[in-house]
This record gives structure tokens, sequence and C-alpha cells, in this order.
């Protein structure tokens, strides 16, 4: 396996793919993913290119996986940007070109579903970017919040260093995707409370690898670009983050467990736990039910760290999922966690 190597950055008026490599909701949704692509152009200063596939529901994964061989091959595209994520994009992943991709190498930015195209990247030597969709971070109601706004460009543009810091507010709940009077204003946060540094107090640094844990479960059951010798992810940095989905405390254990048990979760010397989204359209959890759940997540992954990695430093509640701000992590770049300094440092 290749080391990732970080792609070329574009510049302020150069053009971006947007494309829908798992689900089509462009279609369904076109308020925050117009929304997003306004400000991908006003704010960003990048011009978007759409795909046939990127407004289109029920694409075929064949033809979603021409569309990424399109945008990379293109070599008037210079990064390429998920509109949202979905729920089956490791169909596409059996039928993409990996030669045409090394060959072509561009900045891909998504997360959630987007996990799939991340691990095949990185599996193909070419650093990706796991945060900002479209429809999610760019689409928010008001604006684009100023920390995922400050990492986001950081990740687009420069090469070089960039400190993570703690949201002081966040939010977890949505809003009605089909009413553009919900996009006019401001959303409703909350307080932050910073990390929650848990185990020994070192400085590890390494290659971030992981993604959403939902995702990661199905790539490990379909045994598919996960490196049969698990040596390959020796010194990495485990991030990971889990869906509006909600997986329950006892499953996100059991996907860990069997991480363990594989001996792969002892290869990762430091972990960042993604801060848990707790609110979804389909469950609406009052404010103590989301901080139970939150806190029983917690303390499953703690429970697995115990039995398999007790070496491994976690740190909890980084903003780099599915919550609002989010953070951008280079997949297969540098990462840096100085447990004794309270730091997370990346290289985009």
């Amino acid at each position: 396996m290749p080391t990732p190597s970080h792609p070329p950055k574009p510049r302020p008026g150069d053009r971006i793919a947007v494309l829908s490599p798992s689900s089509g909701l462009p279609e369904l949704f076109p308020v925050p993913y117009e929304l997003g692509l306004a400000r991908l152009e006003r704010d960003f200063g990048l011009v978007p290119v759409e795909y046939p596939t990127t407004r289109t529901m029920d694409a075929t994964a064949r033809e979603r996986a021409e569309d990424i061989h399109a945008a990379f091959a293109d070599p008037t595209i210079r990064a390429v940007m998920a509109s949202i994520g979905g729920d089956d994009q490791i169909t596409v992943l059996p039928l993409l070109d990996r030669e045409l991709i090394r060959a072509n190498p561009k900045p891909f930015f998504g997360f959630s579903d987007n996990t799939n195209l991340l691990v095949h990247l990185w599996n193909t030597g070419v650093v990706g970017y796991h945060g900002a969709s479209v429809m999610t971070e760019l689409g928010r109601p008001g604006a684009v919040h100023p920390l995922t706004a400050e990492s986001l460009r950081a990740a687009l543009f420069t090469s070089g260093p960039y400190e993570l810091r703690p949201a002081e507010r966040f939010r977890d709940t949505d809003c009605d995707w089909t009413d553009p009077a919900a996009f006019e204003t401001e959303p409703e946060t909350r307080p932050g409370r910073g990390w929650t540094w848990h185990g020994p107090e070192r400085v590890v640094e390494g290659r971030g690898w992981g993604g959403c844990l939902e995702v990661l479960s199905s790539l490990l059951m379909a045994d598919r670009e996960i490196q049969p010798d698990e040596s390959a992810y020796d010194g990495c940095v485990l991030f990971l983050e889990t869906s509006e989905e909600m997986p329950c405390a006892e499953e996100v254990f059991r996907v860990l467990r069997s991480m363990g048990e594989r001996g792969l979760l002892r290869r990762f010397p430091a972990l960042l736990m993604g801060r848990p989204k707790t609110w979804s359209i389909d469950r609406r959890t009052t404010a103590e039910e989301g901080e139970r759940y939150a806190r029983e997540q917690r303390e499953a992954v703690l429970r697995v760290l115990e039995a398999y990695a007790p070496d491994t430093m976690a740190v909890f509640d980084v903003d780099l999922g599915h919550t609002d701000p989010q953070l951008v992590i280079p997949y297969g770049g540098p990462v840096r966690v100085d447990g004794p300094g309270r730091r997370i440092t990346v290289t985009y």
C-alpha cells in the first residue's frame, strides 16, 4: 500500500466537481443544495461543476462511478466535493478505476457514507478530506459556521499545520429542508464543554484513518478496502463518528469489539471520537435523553479500549462528524495529538 500523499490544492477561481457518490438528495431538497453551491462560489471563490447523477435519485452504482471517473480525469477540475452522504456507496467501490484516480489525484471532501471513497483514496495513495459536504455544512441555515469555514478554507487552499479548536457552541438539530424560510435565520446552538481526554498523556503523531463507524462496520463485514495486514495501520490516528441514525451504545461497543478481536484497534495509539449526534428528524430526543445517549456511547468506547487497547489515548467530543460546526480531518494526512498540551493539530 502506498503512503498517501497530498494532491495539488485548488486556487480561487478554479473549478470544483460536485458529485453525489451516494444519494442524489439534491433532487429532493434543492434549497440547502443550491444555497451550498452559491456559497461555494461566493464565499470560497470556486466554480461548482455538476455531473449527470448529482441531482439524480436512484442513479445506479455504475453511473455514479462514471461521474467520479469523469471528475478525476478532467484536468480542469481541481477538487471534488460530495453533495451529501447516503447508505450504499459501498456498491460503487468495486467499479472504480484505481489507476485512473492514482494518475489524476485531487482533493476530495465528504464524510458519512463518503467514508467509502475516503478509504479507497487512502489505499490508492491519495490524501482525502473527511468533512464539508455541500448540503450540510455549506447549506447551513443562516451562514456557514465560522469554525467550519475557517477549517474548510485552510484544507482547500493551504498546505501545512492547522490547530483544531473545540466549539464554544454547537448544534445537532436540523431544520425543515423543504422550507426556504428555515434557512434565513441562524440556528439555535448550545454550549460546548470542550474535549474530554482519557488514557496515557503522551504525544502521538500519525496519519488519520477512520470515519463513520457504521460505514467502517460495513466495510469490515464485506472485507472491502480493509488492509489484510493490520500492521498497515500501526501508529495511525483513528478518528470515528456516528451518524444521524444514532446507533445504540451496545452497537457501537460491538463494532469496536470486532475491531479489537481482529487485532485492529490496538494498532492506533490515539483515537479522536467525534461529538455524537443525539437528535434526528426521526428521533427527536429531549436534552436529557441526548446527554444520556452521548454518555452511554462514551462509556461503551471506554469499555472497549480498556479491554483491547488500554494504551490508546482517546479524545471525546471532537467536532468532526454529523454535528455543527464541523472540522475537516485529513484522511491519510498527518494528525498530531498532544496529550500533555491538550492540543490537536492536523496537516492539510
